[in-house]
């Protein structure tokens, strides 16, 4: 038990914290929220997109009430995207708290509710979409309210903000089920999530980003630093939020492109502050970087689908299979070695899993890009994703499925 005596010194209340994490008995697999929510996000992943072209392809029907493009945006956004935002949400509060992490029955019962909502949607057309969304709705509330809960005991009020992103995705999900049902398609609910998802990319890379390469680099030889959090990147962050809202109201026009352009070209300098350029030799902290720079990619091929230049698809795949999927591989990996007492450092292995996963997003926007070529592309994207998240679930299954050493 974690003492509640003001007067406890840090040193002991680690201690004490350790000594709770030892005497936890249950399956490794529930230990800690990173592990279910990994690895099984990882296979959902790796198994939905191949699915999914075979849908596209009509060589399979999915017993869903949800149109098939729906259904794959949906499970894409508050699916796999929701199962990783848990394993890195359960994981990062006991650090930002100093409590101890969520395991056990409550782990188990909050991965419950994940799964029961990926079949509640896929075989929707049983049991009615009400019932769906019931149970669909069930996870993203649960986890936001266990977030919040570990956050006020913390006492770690600045840390709220995250819990508030989770909520407005809990809202979006139920709003793409009512969107999908009385309006046939979710186009604003599929904005919304993308757009939600996006800003905490930024939010949280904003904070992960320069703060790991700033750790590599202060081992290294002295030079260029990542910039730290000023200003300007509170400036960058609303003005991303900005452009957001007007792509979400409005995705064509004049002023969403303007908008849309001014976050990309802010967002580049953002990137550009971090001292990117000087991590290559170290690929777990340049796919970080990587994965970043969809983000303003996103920016700018959405500005120009909002004059009508390129396809709408273009920049929501490179926010979508670049910047979140990108960015998801690269913090399940290095959580996931982190945590479990491993080297950081990226094997032959997990750099096959990050080559992968930007060619994948390359592939994805380029079939939006070059319409002509758009089948052959979206094999090799398709692909090239399943290998990503399947090769990390094979891969790292031993890290997540198995007791940490001493």
């Amino acid at each position: 038990m974690i003492p509640t005596n003001k007067q406890e010194s840090p040193k002991a209340t680690i201690m004490a914290t350790m000594q709770k994490l030892r005497a936890y008995q249950g399956p490794a697999l529930f230990s800690h929220g990173f592990r279910p929510f990994f690895f099984f996000g990882a296979i959902y992943a790796g198994a939905m997109v191949p699915l999914w072209l075979a849908i596209f392809a009509g060589d399979v029907t999915l017993p869903s009430v949800l149109a098939p493009r729906d259904w794959h945006v949906h499970e894409m956004l508050f699916g796999y995207v929701a199962a990783v935002i848990a394993g890195f949400l359960l994981t990062a509060v006991p650090n930002w708290t100093g409590r101890l992490p969520i395991q056990g029955t409550p782990l188990m019962i909050l991965f419950s509710a994940w799964l029961a909502g990926r079949l509640a949607v896929t075989f929707s057309a049983f049991i009615g979409w009400e019932i769906a969304l019931a149970i669909d709705a069930v996870f993203l509330l649960l986890l936001a309210a266990a977030a919040a809960r570990e956050i006020v005991a913390g006492r770690k009020w600045n840390n709220l903000k995250v819990v508030g992103i989770i909520s407005l995705l809990a809202a979006a999900n139920v709003a793409f089920h009512v969107e999908a049902h009385f309006g046939g398609v979710a186009e604003y609910s599929t904005r919304i999530g993308v757009g939600l998802v996006v800003t905490l990319v930024c939010l949280i890379g904003g904070r992960i980003v320069p703060s790991f390469t700033r750790n590599w680099l202060a081992r290294r030889e002295a030079g260029r630093l990542p910039v730290p959090f000023n200003r300007f990147d509170a400036i960058t962050m609303a003005a991303g939020v900005c452009a957001m809202i007007a792509w979400i109201v409005t995705p064509s026009g004049r002023f969403t492109a303007a908008i849309l352009g001014v976050a990309g070209v802010l967002h580049i300098v953002r990137l550009a502050r971090w001292a990117g350029d000087r991590t290559i030799s170290d690929r777990l902290v340049l796919i970080l970087h990587i994965a970043y720079a969809f983000v303003p990619a996103g920016f700018l091929l959405a500005a120009l689908a909002a004059l009508d230049i390129v396809a709408p698809s273009a920049g929501i795949h490179a926010w979508t299979g670049g910047a979140i999927g990108s960015m998801t591989i690269a913090v399940m990996t290095r959580a996931s070695l982190g945590h479990t007492g491993q080297a950081l450092s990226a094997s032959i292995a997990t750099q096959l899993v990050y080559a992968s996963i930007v060619i994948a997003a390359l592939a994805r926007v380029c079939a939006a890009l070059e319409p002509t070529h758009s089948v052959p592309l979206l094999t090799v994207a398709g692909v090239a994703w399943a290998v990503a998240f399947l090769g990390f679930a094979l891969v790292y299954a031993p890290l997540l499925c198995r007791v940490r050493k001493p």
